[in-house]
């Protein structure tokens, strides 16, 4: 079963927390979100891996959680979102992980 993570149950990292972005091709809600979690990664606040849906891991990625939409976002290995990352909730990853 998906597990939504809230960022304030990620524990303090010693490093970037990972990032996986599985994505599909002609998906503008991925361009979105990869763009966001690019700078990000830019920025050192996080580990961003993108994976194509098509892919044997991300096959087995979404087999695993089961997305409604495209991008599944994985923070840390979890389930953190699907489709359109909204705006407060990235607000929130954010601030935990810049807070670490």
């Amino acid at each position: 079963m998906n597990e939504i993570l809230a960022p304030e149950s990620l524990s303090a990292p010693a490093e970037a927390v990972p990032v996986t972005l599985v994505t599909t091709p002609a998906c503008h809600f991925c361009d979105d979100a990869h763009a966001r979690l690019d700078a990000l990664d830019r920025a050192g606040l996080l580990r961003l891996t993108t994976v194509p849906a098509e892919s044997p891991e991300g096959e087995a990625l979404i087999a695993e959680h089961r997305p409604a939409m495209f991008p599944l976002t994985l923070v840390a290995g979890r389930h953190f979102h699907d489709g359109r990352i909204p705006r407060g909730k990235l607000a929130r990853l954010v601030e935990h992980l810049g807070a670490r």
